[in-house]
This record gives C-alpha cells, sequence and structure tokens, in this order.
C-alpha cells in the first residue's frame, strides 16, 4: 500500500469535488427480495423465501456512476435501456438521484436489462437476470458516441464498463478511445471476455484474475504467472497500465516501462463480492481524475473495493469510510 500523508489523503479528496466522469457501458437495473427462510418447498427440494421487503437500486455502469456521485463527482452516464416498465423504473431512479439522464438511449429493440437477487438471512439464494446481449446498432452507436462528443471538452475521465451485454462494441471502442486520446482525456476500462483485446492505449486496463485467465488461456497459479500475465497485456494492448484484480491475494499494478506493485487486500470479511469491481474502478478513476497518480490511485481503489465487499448487495462506497480506512492504516505502521 501507498504510505499517504494525512495532508495528502485531504489533497485528493478535496479535488475529488465536481469531477465529471463519463461512464460508458452497460446500465442496469438491480432488484432485490429480501427475506428468510423457514422450509423447503414440497413441490421440490428448494428453500421457500418468505418476502419481507423489495428493492431496486442503480446497476452495472449505473453503480459506476453511483459510486462517482458518492465520492463527489458528477456521472454522465451514456447507455441503452429499453421502452419498459424496468426501463422506466431505472430512468426514475436517475432523476431520483439526480443524475443527468441525456446520455441515455432509449432502444425499442431490447429489453432494460434487470438483475433480480433474492436474499435470505444475508445470503443470495438466486439470482435472475432478463436481457438480450447482442450489439446494439449502429444508429444506437451513433447516439452514444454523439453524446459523448457533445459533452468532452468538460469531461475530467471516461469509464468504459463493460458487461458483454451489448452496448460496448468494438467499432465503439476505437472511437471513444480515439476520442479520449485526441482530448488528453483519462480513460479507465473495465473489461469482459468478448472485446478483451480491443481496448488499446487507454490510461489503466483493470480486468480481473478469471477475465484474464480466459483471455490469455492461462492459469494465475502464483505471483510469478500474475507477473508473466500483467506484462503481457501491457505490451499487447499498448497500455499505460495495467490493474490486475487478484481477489482474496488484492492487485498487481504494471506500467508501460515494465514496474510492477503488488497490492495486498484489506477486506476485513466478505459478506458479498456483488458491485466490488464497479467500486474499484469508480475510485480508481475518480483519484486519477483528482491528480493522484496511478499507484495512489490503486491503493485507494483496494481499500473501496475491500469495504464493500463488507455489505449484503450492491451499494456504493462511502467516502467517509474510505477517509476514515486509510488513515487507520496511517495509525497503524503506515506514512508520517
Amino acid at each position: 500500500m501507498v504510505a499517504f500523508s494525512h495532508q495528502r489523503i485531504d489533497e485528493i479528496f478535496q479535488h475529488f469535488e465536481g469531477k465529471r466522469v463519463a461512464v460508458v457501458g452497460d446500465l442496469m437495473l438491480d432488484r432485490y427480495y429480501w427475506g428468510s427462510v423457514a422450509r423447503i418447498s414440497p413441490e421440490a427440494p428448494v428453500p421457500v423465501v418468505e418476502v419481507e421487503s423489495e428493492s431496486t437500486r442503480l446497476g452495472g455502469a449505473a453503480n459506476v456512476a453511483n459510486n462517482i456521485a458518492s465520492l463527489g463527482g458528477i456521472p454522465v452516464m451514456i447507455g441503452v435501456i429499453g421502452n419498459d416498465d424496468d426501463g422506466g423504473a431505472l430512468q426514475g431512479l436517475i432523476k431520483e438521484y439526480g443524475f443527468p439522464t441525456d446520455g441515455i438511449v432509449v432502444d425499442d429493440s431490447r429489453p432494460t436489462t434487470v438483475k433480480t437477487r433474492v436474499i435470505a438471512h444475508h445470503q443470495h439464494v438466486v439470482r435472475v437476470d432478463k436481457e438480450v446481449k447482442q450489439d446494439v446498432s449502429e444508429s444506437i452507436q451513433a447516439k452514444l458516441i454523439d453524446v459523448l462528443k457533445r459533452n468532452i471538452g468538460n469531461i475530467d475521465a471516461i469509464v468504459l464498463e463493460d458487461y458483454n451485454k451489448g452496448v460496448i462494441v468494438k467499432n465503439l471502442i476505437g472511437e471513444i478511445i480515439s476520442l479520449a486520446r485526441k482530448n488528453g482525456t483519462i480513460i479507465t476500462v473495465d473489461p469482459k471476455f468478448n472485446n478483451f483485446f480491443e481496448y488499446k492505449h487507454v490510461t489503466v486496463f483493470k480486468p480481473n484474475r478469471k477475465e484474464t485467465e480466459e483471455a490469455l488461456s492461462c492459469r494465475l497459479e502464483d505471483m510469478a504467472s500474475v507477473e508473466r500475465a500483467g506484462r503481457t497485456l501491457v505490451e499487447r494492448l499498448e497500455a499505460e497500465h495495467v490493474l490486475l484484480t487478484l481477489g482474496e491475494r488484492g492487485m498487481s499494478l504494471f506500467d508501460r516501462h515494465g514496474s510492477v506493485t503488488h497490492v495486498p487486500t484489506t477486506a476485513r470479511k466478505v459478506a458479498d463480492v456483488s458491485g466490488a469491481g464497479d467500486t474499484v474502478i469508480s475510485t480508481l478513476t475518480m483519484a486519477l481524475a483528482a491528480g493522484a497518480d496511478v499507484k495512489e490511485a490503486s491503493t485507494l481503489a483496494n481499500v473501496a473495493g475491500g469495504i464493500v465487499c463488507g455489505e449484503v448487495g450492491i451499494v456504493p462506497i462511502d467516502p467517509k469510510a474510505l477517509r476514515s480506512m486509510v488513515l487507520d492504516h496511517l495509525n497503524h505502521g503506515g506514512a508520517s
């Protein structure tokens, strides 16, 4: 972990305020049924969940946007919803949070992506996904890139948030990266398998272990294999940095000059990993936009991911909790 001073932490957190971050990707509605289990169904060997409450939350790229707002930034969401009740519910949540909606494109040909989770006694029982994964049409792609072009002059950073739901497609990736590079804009990527090697020349490419193993057809069994994989990704993607997240083993940061930094996990308990990747990419990007160097940003992102893993369900990072945990580290052997 980077040895922050108290002054440096305060400086970065103060500069979070008002940063405008475009989040381009798969917007989702997360629906939750919360309840308890007291019996097994007589119809099949499955638990019967007696629902006690229901809730809806921002999911996917919308959760990334929510994390950015929680840290004091202004998210500019660019994505697609369906012309359906779930799309209306997602739009309603977005407006309730006070986020801009200009970048949300309605596509009559596909449903809004919805993930429904049933949770009993703080444990996931089942998840039901409603989605269509085919690529969005060229006309929808044109609308998405047009939104970004209109806003690029006042954007501090761009996040490409890919869940393989069809919004982040090859041509769009190339246009967005070209636009970011032309304007000197920070661009970070949370990838999935389909377009893994299309994200060239970005500021930070942030895959997890599973995605990397699938893309490179290898197993990351020890730190030697992790380092080989990280260096391979930097070389193939010509990225400035690759931040490889490794679950309970923390993160490894690679740069184009060949240096490697390993960041141990800070998670104290793991109740639910849902949304942790969203929190990591959000915090990383906000920190970079606020003037942190990539090691500082990666450290903050690592701490933020550890915090949200301790919560059940998808929740945004609390900046007070993040600052408190980083300060706690300083008080127990960190920087002076």
